[in-house]
């Protein structure tokens, strides 16, 4: 157990610090994955389906996360100059979902992942469409159907991400056929869902 935390503290603090590198740098893809959900339900998703109890999972889960937004907050501080005070309000916001929302998140996966039926695969859909709910698969298909007011910025290497990581945790990470199954029939209506859900916690969120 020991040694899982110490790993998963490890790759938070290098996730964290590669994250804020890539949101400040001026290639426009690179910053996207450093600041959409997607990576960050990956990472999780990949603890929970690699830990071998629900503790295991929440315990390394919570540590990863929360090194990586203390590494992101403390390299936008202490290497880019961003404000202190906005920062710390913002960690303190990140550092309470690390210890509540994502040990969760985890804890369901790592339960759907390994049972077999139609609840399982409603919950994994669920999970996954947390990777599509940051509209920039919306945007492309506006942008395609004329209906996407000019000048609005794309992000088709998020967009094309978002997809990725959602059919993984969907469609890879489950053990069973059946649970596998339902998480792909219902990711298109759980990723609306979750894009309205998304939307509700970042205007709770400060800044």
């Amino acid at each position: 157990m020991t040694r899982r935390l110490l790993l998963a503290a490890a790759l938070g603090a290098l996730t964290g610090v590669a994250a804020k590198a890539a949101d400040a740098s001026w290639i426009s893809w690179l910053a996207d994955l450093g600041s959409y959900p997607a990576a960050w339900v990956l990472a999780v998703a990949l603890l929970a389906r690699a830990a071998r109890s629900v503790r295991v999972a929440a315990a390394t889960s919570a540590v990863f996360f929360t090194v990586m937004s203390v590494a992101y907050y403390g390299w936008a501080v202490g290497v880019l100059g961003f404000g202190l005070r906005a920062n710390l309000v913002l960690l303190a916001a990140w550092t309470v979902l690390s210890l509540t929302a994502v040990p969760l998140f985890a804890v369901v996966v790592h339960l759907a992942t390994r049972r077999r039926g139609v609840l399982p695969g409603t919950v994994l859909a669920g999970a996954a469409a947390v990777a599509l709910a940051d509209r920039t698969l919306w945007q492309l298909w506006l942008a395609a159907s004329g209906g996407l007011p000019p000048g609005t910025p794309l992000h088709p290497v998020q967009a094309v991400a978002g997809v990725v990581v959602a059919l993984v945790v969907a469609g890879v990470l489950p053990r069973h056929g059946r649970t596998r199954a339902v998480a792909l029939v219902l990711l298109v209506p759980a990723a609306v869902l979750a894009t309205l859900g998304v939307d509700l916690l970042y205007g709770l969120l400060p800044g």
